[in-house]
């Protein structure tokens, strides 16, 4: 029965171990393609003298990091816990986003100035050269879509390549839009189209770096992740038997989609082994229902203290 057991888990883990590496193939390919279509758009901005196409990179650049930091946490969900870094290196990815998340509202600062002064001076647009460098990013875009897409099993279990393959849809969108953009200022000769692209480019990759640096801050403070309540944790708590009470609970993130819990259970009087068989059930809740995956749980009893004051006050 053992051996069974065993050689399940072992599976199991061979399973994972398949998975992940499939995983990390995908992202590798994935970012290859974008960081060489990101330089390729940045070059291509430069010479059509289209700053559409430099937004457009710059929409690139946010996938880019989101496949990277999609490599990274796959790479460091490998690495074992150290002594001192009990947690593991999983808040190096939550830096990394903080900081890309500010160093994108610097480069969109940079396109706003551009795009003012174009809208006051505009200047000529290599239409021909803006259309087929954005026709290079759509395929690339569309490529790295079905890339990430894969099989619907995997795609629903990832989170990471889930983040990774929406970037990657709305950035198509976006190359798109710059195509478009390109055949209007070819037909019109309205060369004002181009910041006023690169201007809505530039809105949605402040939407995104501005989430990307409010979660990355909770993330660090120790916030209550989204979705949980510590009412609905505490009040489900409750109901399983054995437990009278549930205080001071605290659930925050250790990187994303990884939450953990503290927090002191009060149940009837019980012995030690009774407290361990409770303390997986609370586990196996805190997984299902919050997607918690780690919990530091107190017992105590308040009866044994009441009893002893009783028995203090009335000899």
């Amino acid at each position: 029965m053992h051996d069974i057991d065993n050689n399940h888990i072992e599976d199991e883990r061979g399973h994972k171990h398949e998975y992940r590496a499939r995983e990390r193939k995908k992202l590798v390919l994935a970012s290859v393609v974008t960081g060489s279509i990101f330089i390729v758009e940045i070059v291509g901005g430069f010479i059509a003298n289209s700053l559409a196409l430099i937004s457009d990179a710059g929409h690139m650049l946010t996938d880019l990091f989101a496949l990277l930091v999609s490599l990274f946490a796959l790479y460091f969900a490998a690495k074992p816990p150290t002594e001192k870094k009990t947690y593991g290196f999983y808040r190096l990815e939550i830096l990394a986003a903080l900081f890309n998340g500010v160093t994108l509202f610097m480069i969109t600062l940079w396109i706003f100035y551009e795009a003012y002064h174009r809208f006051m001076h505009p200047e000529t647009i290599s239409s021909g050269k803006m259309f087929i460098v954005a026709l290079i990013g759509l395929v690339a875009n569309i490529t790295c879509v079905y890339l990430l897409k894969g099989d619907s099993h995997g795609h629903e279990h990832s989170l990471n390549v889930k983040a990774a393959f929406l970037h990657m849809l709305s950035d198509t969108l976006s190359s798109v839009g710059v195509i478009l953009g390109a055949v209007l200022i070819y037909y019109t000769n309205w060369f004002v189209i181009d910041p006023i692209i690169s201007v809505v480019l530039c809105i949605l990759i402040l939407i995104w770096s501005y989430k990307l640096v409010i979660e990355s801050v909770d993330v660090l403070l120790e916030a209550t992740p989204k979705g949980i309540r510590i009412d609905d944790v505490i009040a489900r708590l409750k109901q399983i038997p054995g437990i009278d009470d549930a205080h001071d609970i605290h659930v925050w993130t250790i990187t994303s989609g990884m939450y953990s819990m503290s927090g002191h259970i009060d149940t009837k009087d019980m012995m030690i082994s009774e407290t361990t068989k409770l303390s997986k059930e609370i586990n196996r809740v805190l997984s299902e229902k919050f997607k918690i995956g780690h919990a530091v749980i107190q017992f105590g009893c308040e009866c044994k203290v009441n009893n002893a004051h009783n028995k203090h006050n009335h000899p």
